[in-house]
């Protein structure tokens, strides 16, 4: 397997160009920028990645123009996932962009029964307090454990007391690790699959935690 450089200078040059020009013209005179500075090494990131912890895929270059105004054709980021579904998916993230590199792991957009599950494990007080502690955990590690992708609640959810000790959590929708990191140096070298490696293995008990009370929606 050939070893991650990590992403070259052309990587963001191409995006930020690709921002300022975002047309199937400027696309097919740079096809061969994208394919050299873009694709390569993020499927040599992705290989790496995969084989250290579990099969993940990239995102096309293409956007989705059904449901937006919006008619630039392509995305001025990419990145790959593990799990196929935006809604009740559960997985490792990550996704790369001219402003730095993201990455994470969890449920960003629970499923109507995923979220029963998991009110129902935070309500209930030894697996909601392997919560808090996962939580806590996480924070000493300088890792935050996000909603996800949606507002959580203003108020206690159906069900539940205003007072309810973890009602914080209980108004969330998903529960998600976000790591951003602004462009550096290390970027371009293969410390960048190593400190997304560290990320993703300090959400072990994450992973865990949500296999265990959530579950993925294929299961």
């Amino acid at each position: 397997m050939t070893q991650c450089d990590g992403l070259p200078a052309g990587f963001f040059e191409f995006f930020e160009d690709l921002e300022r020009n975002n047309t199937k013209e400027f696309w097919a005179a740079n096809r061969q920028r994208w394919e050299r500075d873009v694709r390569q090494p993020v499927q040599v990131l992705v290989a790496e990645l995969s084989e250290r912890f579990e099969p993940l895929r990239i995102f096309r270059p293409h956007r989705d123009l059904r449901f937006t105004k919006d008619a630039a054709p392509y995305k001025t980021w990419t990145g790959a996932t593990s799990t196929r579904d935006s809604t009740g998916g559960i997985g490792y993230y990550l996704e790369a962009s001219p402003t730095g590199v993201v990455t994470g792991y969890g449920a960003m957009r629970m499923t109507p029964e995923q979220l029963r599950r998991f009110r129902s494990a935070i309500d209930d007080h030894p697996t909601g307090t392997q919560f808090q502690q996962i939580v806590d955990d996480l924070h000493s590690h300088s890792l935050e454990l996000t909603p996800g992708a949606d507002t959580p609640l203003k108020t206690a959810p159906r069900g539940y007391p205003a007072e309810h000790p973890r009602i914080h959590h209980l108004r969330w929708k998903g529960a998600a690790v976000i790591q951003h990191w602004p462009r550096a140096d290390w970027i371009h070298t293969h410390q960048l699959a190593d400190e997304i490696a560290t990320v993703w293995e300090t959400t072990q008990p994450l992973r865990d935690w949500l296999e265990r009370n959530v579950h993925p929606q294929q299961l």
